[in-house]
């Protein structure tokens, strides 16, 4: 639990150390508040729990989606603040593969609460930037969320850009790959994965940024609307991304299905030619190894010689053949 507070007219943002001290910061209008709540552990959701219920006397069913870490991305409003769950992103090193980690959160007149069971970089580094100039708390609480959700927007376009770099990549080995290796194919299909949960996340995130930043609710001042929209266009520019990534992974798909027909096809074509250039030349072996006395050329001194001769001419004239025809590639 961390708690930063800043009152008009103080020089910089202080940390609060006594939870007693809530209540008078919540009635003084000049101040804003800033309570962050890590309920990793069971003693802090157990204190987490207390301060919303008896200090800022939040609804219990907002409090039980708090302690719950399955919720879908929402805002709800109540009479003194907003409710909201977004989920922030959480990346693997040199993969496109993530997770995500949620948020939840309330917005009063003069507060932010965020309440979180794991590290946020956005978070930090807002605390951080509000310690070292206290513009962030100046501003109001509603332009304290929005620098959280901005932070927490910005933190996809890593794993955006990560997305295009692996689709030109494998755009690539896809014409390089070799018949029947399905180490491709499983790349595709995980990525494919990944980039559909990437767009369900944002499309779902898309709608509760778009209720904030369109005048609905009255905890959000006119003046800092603009703000909440540029995050808003943030994230509709990954949702974006994320579907014209989903049909070039489905691309893709049909570019590797067809380099491997493609490849197959090259396969069934030189046993094609093989067969037919050796099944003449096994039905003149085939004839000429029969047990027949009468035969032509059987006790000729040269009939060695010119069936060889004639099975020679054979297989060049279908090589020939299919020479002319392209077979053999260019």
């Amino acid at each position: 639990m961390e708690i930063l507070a800043y009152t008009e007219g103080d020089e910089f943002v202080r940390k609060i150390e006594d939870i007693n001290e809530i209540p008078s910061l919540l009635e003084d209008e000049r101040s804003v508040l800033w309570a962050d709540f890590d309920i990793r552990d069971p003693e802090s959701l157990k204190i987490a729990e207390q301060v919303y219920t008896h200090v800022f006397k939040f609804h219990h069913l907002t409090i039980e989606d708090c302690r719950e870490t399955r919720n879908q991305p929402k805002v709800e409003e109540f009479p003194d603040y907003l409710f909201f769950i977004v989920h922030g992103i959480k990346t693997k090193a040199h993969t496109t593969n993530f997770i995500t980690k949620e948020l939840d959160g309330y917005l009063g007149r003069n507060f932010v609460v965020t309440n979180r069971n794991e590290e946020f970089r956005s978070i930090d580094n807002v605390k951080k930037r509000a310690l070292a100039n206290p513009r962030v708390f100046q501003r109001g609480a509603a332009y304290l969320l929005h620098q959280i959700l901005d932070h927490i927007v910005d933190l996809y376009m890593p794993i955006v850009d990560d997305f295009d770099a692996t689709i030109t990549t494998l755009e690539d080995r896809v014409y390089e790959s070799e018949t029947g290796d399905t180490t491709i194919l499983e790349e595709i299909m995980d990525l494919r994965r990944s980039v559909a949960r990437l767009k369900r996340i944002s499309t779902r995130q898309l709608e509760v940024l778009y209720r904030i930043s369109h005048g609905e609710f009255p905890q959000i001042p006119e003046n800092v609307l603009p703000f909440y929209r540029d995050v808003h266009d943030h994230l509709l520019r990954i949702t974006d991304l994320a579907e014209s990534y989903r049909d070039l992974v489905s691309g893709l798909f049909e570019i590797h299905f067809s380099v491997t027909a493609n490849k197959t096809n090259d396969v069934m074509k030189v046993l094609a030619i093989i067969s037919v250039t050796m099944l003449p030349l096994t039905l003149v072996a085939g004839i000429y190894g029969m047990n027949f006395e009468n035969m032509p050329l059987l006790h000729s001194k040269w009939g060695y010689w010119i069936t060889m001769g004639m099975m020679l001419a054979l297989f060049a004239g279908l090589v020939g053949y299919f020479w002319r025809k392209g077979w053999f590639g260019k």
